[in-house]
């Protein structure tokens, strides 16, 4: 099983945050967040395993406001 990785781990981060950015040029606040969604499940699918994928969800939820 594979573990999360919470350190930097993207090769050219800073372009893909531009990349990412671009995505969402001229979209709503709704067909962001629904890109998001479909950018959300098609990463998870991709990453396939559970327990990270679960991992994942307890740190993001941790780290929200509220």
């Amino acid at each position: 099983m594979g573990k999360l990785i919470l350190t930097p781990n993207i090769a050219g981060a800073d372009d893909f945050y531009a990349d990412l950015i671009d995505t969402h040029e001229g979209l709503s606040k709704e067909e962001s967040d629904a890109l998001n969604a479909r950018l959300i499940l098609i990463l998870a699918n991709h990453i396939g395993e559970r327990e990270v994928l679960s991992e994942a969800l307890r740190t993001a939820r941790a780290t929200a406001k509220g």
